[in-house]
């Protein structure tokens, strides 16, 4: 069935191909444009069996909170964005830990900053059995993924009682940094009392994740994976200045000023309203 989703009633269509789902036709002046296109392909991810149906429900309220910092990356996310960076290329042993959501949003990003880092990445999953990790698997290596792990989980990482806990020897077991984005707070939480570094990618600043992480991003994935691919050729040959970054980076500083964004813009509103 071909849909059509317009800002103004108008039959005036911007029709783009989303892997794995029918044409959508979309007016590109929508204001929602990108969201919607995002929404439709994480419905049909869901059919695909990359990301659980519950998947939805955390993208939508990520969603939220991206409105509330204004649908862009801020000057605080960027800062951090290009610490985390910094941390990542320090790193002896980097991993970036992908799930359904992450893979459905933002696999290009991911596999493209693995390998200019370069990194590991593994597959950990919530809502696990070995065909869904399979599939994700699979997904990233069309996305150009190499030596993807996760596929046979030989280690568990102590603390947390779901199948998040499993993972592997090579990969996230061993790993002195990790990048996970769209995480839950029992992993996180997990993975910082196991002695590693933590970066999150999480638009709600008060989720667990961010408040355990070393490195909190505040901003939507793959807008933060495009920016930080971005940075990393200039940092790439810049070892003082990457030292630098890591050693001044302040995350509840980082925090502070991403809730008192989200309050700057709730007043500004409010404000506007009553005039």
């Amino acid at each position: 069935m071909t849909k059509w989703i317009s800002g103004d009633g108008s039959r005036q269509p911007f029709i783009l191909s989303i892997p794995f789902a029918p044409f959508v036709q979309v007016d590109k002046d929508h204001p929602r444009y990108r969201s919607l296109i995002i929404r439709e392909k994480m419905s049909e991810m869901v059919d695909e069996g990359i990301v659980a149906p519950a998947g939805l429900i955390a993208h939508g309220r990520g969603e939220a909170f991206d409105y509330l910092m204004g649908e862009m990356s801020t000057a605080n996310a960027l800062r951090t964005e290009r610490a985390a960076v910094a941390c990542l290329l320090e790193a002896k042993h980097p991993v970036l830990s992908v799930n359904g959501n992450t893979a459905a949003l933002c696999a290009r990003e991911m596999v493209t900053l693995s390998e200019i880092i370069p990194a590991r990445i593994e597959v950990n999953l919530f809502h696990r059995t070995e065909e869904r990790v399979e599939k994700v698997c699979r997904y990233l290596e069309r996305e150009g993924a190499r030596g993807v792990l996760g596929r046979k989980a030989d280690g568990i990482l102590p603390g947390v009682a779901s199948d998040r806990a499993k993972c592997t020897k090579e990969g996230i077991l061993s790993a002195d940094v990790v990048l996970v984005p769209i995480e839950d707070g029992d992993r996180a939480q997990a993975l910082v009392a196991t002695g590693k570094q933590v970066i999150a990618i999480d638009l709600n600043p008060l989720s667990r994740t961010a408040q355990v992480a070393h490195f909190t991003i505040v901003d939507e994935a793959s807008r933060a994976l495009g920016n930080m691919i971005s940075m990393v050729p200039e940092l790439k040959s810049d070892h003082q200045a990457r030292k630098a970054l890591v050693s001044s980076f302040s995350n509840k500083r980082n925090l502070q000023e991403s809730v008192a964004l989200i309050c700057r813009r709730l007043q500004e509103i409010a404000a506007k309203g009553k005039s």
